[in-house]
């Protein structure tokens, strides 16, 4: 039997990267629990009034935050806060972004070129961009999210 996994990040910030990553990989915010949250009104702002309404003080109201696939495919990413800086300069675990599904050659870079500049858009660095080496690598970009965590467009 499978699992399903859920995928944390530790953050100083875990409202703005999820919302960097909801962004990055279309991914929602789900509403707080027993709300419903109407369509096309911020998730965030929910979240806000339940915290406030449930008694969370204000310094605590950005301790976590989670998006979700609304596909329900994908696994719930939950960012956590944490008061230490990263420590390391690489991840030993990284995401990878499938930005270029089925695309070869000049034609999967510019699309991934074209990820990378709306990423960069939205808080994300680029690092670095690897070419193609057939047969073992079809090329990709490395690149870093707002908090430092790399990883790679695919």
């Amino acid at each position: 039997m499978s699992r399903q996994v859920q995928i944390t990040f530790d953050a100083h910030d875990p409202r703005a990267l999820s919302t960097f990553w909801r962004d990055a990989l279309g991914y929602v915010h789900p509403g707080p629990p027993g709300v419903e949250v109407p369509e096309g009104a911020d998730p965030l702002a929910a979240w806000d009034d339940f915290l406030a309404r449930v008694g969370v003080p204000e310094e605590q109201r950005n301790a976590k935050s989670a998006i979700e696939d609304p596909d329900g495919q994908g696994p719930r990413i939950f960012f956590q806060q944490v008061p230490e800086d990263k420590v390391a300069t690489k991840n030993r675990v990284h995401l990878d972004v499938r930005a270029a599904p089925g695309l070869q050659g000049e034609e999967r870079m510019a699309a991934l070129e074209a990820e990378c500049s709306r990423l960069v858009a939205l808080g994300a660095s680029r690092l670095r961009r690897d070419e193609p080496a057939p047969p073992l690598s079809a090329g990709f970009i490395v690149m870093a999210d707002p908090e430092g965590n790399e990883f790679c467009l695919d």
